[in-house]
């Protein structure tokens, strides 16, 4: 079934049960000594991930002969052959990753991103290329599958599978393709057709509710990047033509992956709307909330976007420091356009808010690093968390919203414009394409009518704390101190399961660090001193919550029982005192609604 594309690939489910694709490359007009390679990572998931590891069986041919194959290094190969000759390469890919980001395979479902299935052709990448997705045979029981992208289709059948094409490689691997037994449904919205489907939907699954939720958070999107009635009179027009929502439910789970024309969720079935529920679950508004999220980078990342991915490199990393800027701005404007999409109210946005809060407060690692610099690290930081995360690095998504939160209410209080004026400025002189941080800081320029450059060196390359209550409260939300949670005052992060108190992580100058725990610690009890009319205690720990039961309000002094590396150890704890949360709420509604709106 190859077509006039330079470069064909077709994919076939092999072996559902090993989890097993079988890749068909043909390549046109191969150069003499042809090289293929596969990508190590996949754009917008900042980790290099060595897709290459799930390839095997790699062998080529030219018409009846056999090409012999170098591997030159973890993830490129050199074949044998002579130029113009039309090259074909076969090869597998173990599919058993659950996540957006790499390729799943087995009897109920697939999925795959292109880069971790399609060789990229040296030299040729810019090239037309075709995919061709090969229905599996049906298995006794089960449905016919369907199959879903955004990429064009050249002939498909009615179920969706058939042949694709795509401008250059940069459009294959950015189309996802889901297939399977899924539901699905298609809307309109501001002109542009959008699909959505759901792997994993349970019988209760309310789809009507989802789709009218989307369709209002994609409209609202639309209006705040285009203004009026998008695709009319007096609006602009989408950068997109088609997108495809691909979810799929499982049992724990929760992420999200951005792509011109669609996006790859993942999330718990427990999140799904329900029919006929008074309530829907609290998941839901997060769900909605990452819905809002991966469709703002359409414009956000996607397309607007910083220089250094103008060309995206697949076989290293690729640095910028302006990921608090397309993440981060991002994270602030998804609950923000929930809000303004009617999808939650004012109560529910500064709840959200208020998570985002904590988050970074709670954070000892925000004082150590500016959101730059974590931008810059995430390929060795963000990506690979451990016990000490927390302790030297800070999240540009959560950061990164909080400085866009005070840059909007800080142009909302001297009068001139708002953030949302910055980013349509942002995308109308750079046509929706690459940009850099004096292009941001320009445009804040514009729109506030003086320069920014104190803000974003104390806010974005500094480790000042954000001017938050200050702010907020011009802006009619208050901020209240509510006593921390036994483990936030102590400065733990921990897992309770099964009776026992596994320590995950240890915060920086917390009483916890000072009394000697550490990650890996399991805490087993805790001692009490004699007192006036009281004994020594002793008391196994089953949960944190426990201390208050044994330890009463008064008591500030203990000794914690703990195992380390089945070592039992004696710390001397002291409790602290006067530990707080923030607790945001409206003071003034008029003022909370002008800036919500």
């Amino acid at each position: 079934m190859a077509g006039t594309e330079a470069i064909h690939y077709r994919v076939e489910c092999a072996d559902p049960h090993a989890h097993l694709f079988a890749v068909t490359l043909t390549i046109a007009s191969p150069a003499a000594l042809q090289r293929v390679a596969l990508p190590v990572w996949i754009p917008g998931s900042y980790l290099v991930r060595e897709f290459a590891k799930n390839l095997q069986q790699l062998r080529a041919t030219q018409g009846r002969r056999k090409v012999a194959l170098t591997q030159l290094d973890k993830h490129s190969w050199q074949t044998d052959c002579a130029a113009g000759k039309p090259l074909v390469l076969r090869y597998e890919v173990c599919a058993y990753d659950h996540s957006v980001r790499t390729a799943w395979l087995d009897a109920d479902r697939g999925f795959f991103n292109g880069t971790s299935l399609c060789l990229q052709v040296d030299g040729q990448t810019g090239l037309p290329h075709a995919l061709e997705i090969v229905a599996p045979p049906t298995i006794a029981g089960r449905a016919r599958w369907q199959c879903a992208t955004a990429l064009r289709p050249a002939k498909a059948d009615a179920h969706g599978f058939g042949l694709y094409r795509a401008d250059n490689y940069d459009e294959l691997a950015d189309s996802p393709v889901e297939l399977g037994d899924f539901w699905s449904a298609s809307f309109e919205a501001g002109g542009v057709p959008h699909r959505f489907v759901v792997a994993g939907a349970t019988a209760s699954f309310d789809g009507e509710r989802l789709i009218a939720d989307t369709r209002a958070i994609c409209e609202t999107q639309m209006r705040f990047w285009h203004g009026g009635k998008v695709g009319k009179r007096g609006g602009g027009k989408p950068p997109h033509d088609r997108y495809v929502f691909m979810l799929n439910a499982v049992d724990d789970g929760y992420g999200g992956l951005e792509h011109r024309h669609s996006t790859a969720l993942i999330c718990t079935r427990h999140d799904l709307p329900q029919r006929g529920a008074k309530k829907q679950p609290e998941g839901y508004t997060t769900l909605l909330g990452l819905i809002s999220h991966e469709y703002f980078h359409t414009w956000n990342v996607k397309r607007l976007r910083p220089s250094e991915f103008e060309r995206y490199d697949y076989a290293q990393e690729n640095y910028t420091r302006l990921l608090w800027f397309f993440e981060g701005f991002t994270s602030y404007y998804d609950d923000l356009l929930l809000r303004r999409a009617g999808r939650i109210d004012d109560a529910t946005y500064l709840k959200l808010l208020n998570k985002t809060i904590n988050q970074v407060l709670q954070a000892p690692g925000r004082q150590v690093q500016s959101v730059a610099e974590a931008s810059f690290d995430a390929w060795v930081k963000y990506y690979r968390q451990d016990e000490q995360t927390a302790n030297q690095t800070i999240s540009y998504y959560t950061k990164g919203a909080l400085v866009a939160l005070c840059l909007d209410l800080t142009l909302r209080r001297e009068g001139h414009g708002t953030l949302d004026d910055v980013m349509r400025l942002l995308w109308t002189r750079s046509g929706g394409g690459p940009i850099d941080e004096a292009m941001v800081a320009a445009a804040l320029e514009t729109v506030g009518r003086r320069a920014f450059a104190t803000e974003l060196a104390q806010w974005v390359h500094g480790t000042d704390e954000l001017p938050l209550s200050e702010l907020l409260r011009a802006h009619g939300v208050a901020a209240l101190d509510d006593p921390a949670q036994r483990a936030q005052a102590l400065g733990l992060r921990v897992a309770e399961t099964n009776g026992s108190v596994q320590v995950k992580v240890v915060l920086r100058g917390s009483a916890a660090e000072k009394a000697g725990f550490s990650a890996g610690d399991e805490w087993i009890g805790i001692e009490l001193p004699a007192s006036k009319g009281r004994h020594a205690q002793g008391w196994r720990l089953a949960k944190l919550d426990d201390l208050a039961l044994y330890l009463g309000d008064a008591q500030q002094k203990a000794t914690a029982l703990v195992a380390r590396d089945k070592r039992l150890l004696r710390l001397a704890l002291t409790l602290p005192s006067g530990e707080t949360t923030w607790r945001l709420f409206a003071q003034d509604a008029a003022k909370l609604s002008a800036w919500l709106s």
